[in-house]
């Protein structure tokens, strides 16, 4: 447990929200909110760099209530993927200040919002993540991506509909493509746009690919396989559909890199 949540969980026992034994218990074994029907990862963040993130396909209304309610008290973020729009329906009742994007299905509560009623900014402290979409129907994993990059808390740009049949729009596009930390690149079909984009810039491409495509792309593996047989040496690829995997990994690495430029000043006076 980190400064920051054991602070929150010192002001909740202050406040008569939380008995004693409850703080004790939650200060010394760290890390788990036991809710009866989910084991909620209070420590992620410390280990892994963000909160635990919550899978809503399959869970009640009820239940993801309760762990919103653990994450938000522990001074986490909230991310929520694979949601329906009826389920966010239900929780925007609970959580007015959430933000449900219907297209990639995901919903999100930040602290920020809920204290200062901020919205999404840019930041010259962020690391910068640019999404690039092959085609219009690749947009519902492309957004899926972009909530979550910006749950990590990066500069997140969207690039749609630039994929190889018209090589002329990616062409009009490198420059914000060059000034990425980490580029995602969302595509169906044959998926060659990855390769193509890699070729271009000097910074890691993480390659999603959609079920998008005819018979034979085969739901997304003959894209899969295309990605993972790129020629081009900074491709890295995730599974068939995964916007959230695409998006994690890059805010990872745009979270290091920003870290690292402010770091810098300091190290170059030592």
């Amino acid at each position: 447990m980190n400064r920051d949540q054991l602070q929150l969980l010192t002001k909740r026992l202050l406040a008569g929200q939380l008995p004693l034994d409850a703080f004790l218990t939650e200060a010394t074994h760290g890390g788990v909110a036991n809710l009866g029907d989910a084991q909620v990862d209070l420590d992620r963040h410390r280990r892994c760099g963000f909160p635990e993130v919550v899978f809503a396909e399959g869970k009640s209304v009820a239940a993801m209530e309760k762990i919103f309610e653990a994450l938000l008290q522990h001074g986490a973020d909230v991310l929520a993927t694979r949601m329906a729009a009826e389920q966010a329906d239900e929780l925007l009742r609970k959580f007015p200040s959430g933000r449900y994007n219907a297209i990639g299905r995901t919903f999100r509560i930040s602290r920020q919002s809920i204290h200062e009623g901020h919205e999404d900014g840019k930041g010259s402290n962020r690391g910068r993540v640019v999404i690039v979409t092959a085609g219009t129907s690749d947009l519902p994993v492309a957004e899926e991506a972009r909530e979550t990059a910006l749950w990590t808390g990066a500069e997140v740009e969207l690039i749609q509909d630039v994929g190889v049949a018209g090589p002329h729009r990616l062409t009009a596009n490198l420059p914000l493509l060059q000034q990425a930390d980490a580029l995602i690149v969302v595509a169906g079909m044959e998926g060659a746009l990855p390769s193509v984009v890699g070729g271009h810039v000097a910074c890691p491409v993480i390659a999603v690919p959609t079920s998008i495509g005819y018979g034979a792309s085969f739901g997304g593996i003959a894209a899969l396989l295309g990605m993972l047989n790129s020629c081009a040496s900074n491709v890295t690829v995730v599974n068939i559909d995964a916007g959230f995997k695409g998006g994690y990994v890059a805010g990872l690495i745009a979270k290091n890199v920003a870290r690292e430029r402010r770091n810098r000043p300091s190290q170059i006076g030592h």
